[in-house]
Order: structure tokens, then sequence, then C-alpha cells
């Protein structure tokens, strides 16, 4: 990303991301320490690629 188009620190905000956990979304913020950790270790793919 070039500079020019870059938020200013005091613009910029928290991202909340969401999963799905047993057939429901969950904000990941919410998750318990050890599903928090579980949640980072996953590996993100797309269906192309995954072809």
């Amino acid at each position: 990303m070039s500079q020019a188009s870059q938020l200013p620190q005091d613009q910029r905000q928290r991202c909340e991301v969401w999963t799905r956990v047993m057939g429901y979304h969950r904000p990941v913020a919410a998750f318990n320490p050890g599903k928090q950790s579980e949640h980072r270790e996953r590996l993100h793919f797309t269906e192309a690629a995954a072809r």
C-alpha cells in the first residue's frame, strides 16, 4: 500500500474478525484464550487453490 492511501493512525480502528464455529458465527475476540490460539494456527485456503 502506498503512503498516500493509508489512513492516519488517529482515524484507524480495530477490525473485528468473525469465524464460523460449531455451525454459527462468533467474533474471535469472544473466544477463550485456548480457542483464540487454535484460530491463529488454522491454515486458510481459497477454493480455487484447493482444486
